[in-house]
């Protein structure tokens, strides 16, 4: 079965299959909290949903893997109209989370990639590290590797675009640049992030219920344990 995906404008999100098991619902405009919110929302609303298994919020965007897959293009167009109608009536979730701080060291070997965040800014490392640092970051929501967490509300002076050869490995605690987000990866594995310093902790025990430590409404602190330059 063939999706029609709903064209995409300011106004109106985007809706198209990912193979027959899942549905993609991308939101309009730009990213930012209170889109994110209803992201939120949404997904607590169309989770019960009969033919609903899992309502996963990404950035800006919610995945549905289907209990029932839909059978035929009505049935599929049906469902769109029903995730469009329950994106119309949602307001923004405020998810009330904890505050965790993650003390950083910026720069050196723990932070290979800072010179090219000065050279993009044409910021100094105290100054990048203090715009870095300043914000109180909410977690939009987990993906990429198990337990990693996108951040939104970095300070775009410090924004520099991912780099054009990916590393093949970084280790767990990178804290990085990528465009306008910044993040900590939660285990090695490469990345075509900057990453500029570096964290110590656990983001992810699969022994543990739930096994990712931090959950979308979380919010993080970078705190400067010292910079090396």
């Amino acid at each position: 079965m063939k999706a029609s995906p709903i064209a995409v404008s300011a106004q109106h999100p985007s809706i198209s299959l990912l193979g027959t098991t899942a549905l993609l619902f991308e939101a309009p405009g730009a990213l930012d909290l209170a889109p994110q919110q209803r992201i939120w929302a949404l997904a607590h609303e169309v989770q019960d949903w009969p033919e609903v298994r899992e309502a996963v919020p990404g950035m800006n965007n919610l995945m549905l893997t289907f209990a029932r897959p839909p059978r035929d293009q009505a049935q599929l167009a049906g469902l769109q109209d029903r995730l469009l109608s329950a994106w119309e009536a949602v307001q923004p979730l405020p998810l009330e989370g904890r505050v965790i701080e993650l003390p950083v060291v910026y720069g050196g070997e723990g932070g290979p990639h800072m010179t090219d965040v000065v050279a993009h800014t044409g910021l100094s490392v105290d100054e990048i590290v203090a715009l870095h640092s300043a914000p109180l970051y909410p977690v939009y929501a987990l993906g990429s590797h198990p337990g990693y967490c996108y951040l939104g509300g970095m300070d775009p002076r410090i924004a520099t675009p991912r780099r054009k050869v990916p590393v093949l490995s970084i280790p767990g605690g990178a804290v990085s640049i990528g465009g306008g987000q910044t993040g900590v990866s939660a285990s090695a594995g490469p990345s075509g992030w900057n990453t500029i310093g570096s964290t110590v902790m656990s983001f992810f025990d699969p022994s543990q219920d739930p096994p990712a430590v931090l959950r979308p409404g979380d919010m993080i602190r970078f705190c400067v344990e010292g910079i090396i330059r």
